[in-house]
């Protein structure tokens, strides 16, 4: 019957697309799954071009979508979380997808006939599903916030609101280097680590419990493996990516390092 039903559509001219994927995405109102074939025949789907690419580190051609067109009633106070296949969980809040400074987020599909390359030698796939930006300097995009091998688009409440055990002592200023590194932490680290046993990221591991990164490394070695870990460990398998000082400013990596140095100090019962 299969066969059939491929011979058919061959015949018809229609596109056949084998091992089709699914995309789920839930704004609280019912979740829609949308999948391959129907993304790609969409009649807003484009074939953009994106400079510099976050996981090929080249220039990128892409089918995709405005992903603002797939989260219609999206509010700007909304926080959303973007789950990928291998455990990596980005938390974007939604005013930077619907942000008037040029950036604009599209959902870049992979097309199982003709699929994307492969990271690297050692890496799988970026698809099938990918976030990608144009213009991303304009809103000051994060490398972070360039998600691939998605598998689900979740609206959920504020980080904070949702893992309390990771939010720096209220009594400090809002404008302390502490709070500053808590939400830088929030859009680097916490994609790939959880902290005080908290958090939905699957891919790093805890960056408080046993042991906080500030309790067992030099100032000056931690600050070197963040920018590119291979300078202190060379493992080929590594899947961490460093931040150089465009993605991560001095300014922002001594704030997540004083975040880090204060979580040390609020370790939990986990």
């Amino acid at each position: 019957m299969k066969l059939l039903l491929r011979c058919c559509l061959s015949l018809l001219g229609l596109p056949i697309f084998a091992h089709a994927a699914e995309l789920t995405v839930d704004l609280g109102h019912g979740v829609i799954t949308y999948r391959t074939e129907m993304l790609l025949q969409r009649r807003d789907v484009r074939t953009i071009s994106v400079a510099d690419d976050v996981a090929f580190h080249r220039t990128m051609q892409y089918r995709a979508v405005p992903l603002a067109a797939l989260l219609k009633g999206l509010d700007a106070s909304d926080h959303l979380q973007f789950v990928a296949g291998d455990g990596f969980a980005a938390e974007i809040p939604a005013a930077l997808i619907l942000n008037r400074h040029g950036s604009e987020a599209w959902l870049a599909i992979e097309d199982p006939a003709k699929p994307w390359p492969a990271l690297s030698k050692h890496r799988d796939s970026a698809g099938p599903f990918y976030i990608v930006w144009t213009q991303p300097q304009a809103a000051q995009v994060n490398p972070e916030q360039w998600p691939y091998q998605l598998a689900a688009i979740h609206r959920l409440s504020d980080v904070a609101e949702r893992f309390p055990a990771i939010v720096p002592d209220r009594a400090l200023a809002a404008d302390s280097l502490v709070q500053r590194g808590f939400v830088v932490f929030q859009r680097t680290c916490f994609a790939c680590h959880t902290l005080n046993g908290e958090g939905d990221a699957k891919l790093g591991p805890d960056l408080n419990l046993p042991h906080n990164p500030t309790e067992y490394l030099r100032a000056d070695l931690l600050r070197a493996f963040i920018r590119d870990p291979q300078s202190l460990r060379r493992w080929p398998q590594a899947k961490m990516q460093g931040f150089d000082a465009q993605a991560l400013s001095d300014a922002d990596l001594d704030a997540v390092l004083a975040y880090l140095r204060h979580m040390a100090e609020r370790k939990t019962g986990h």
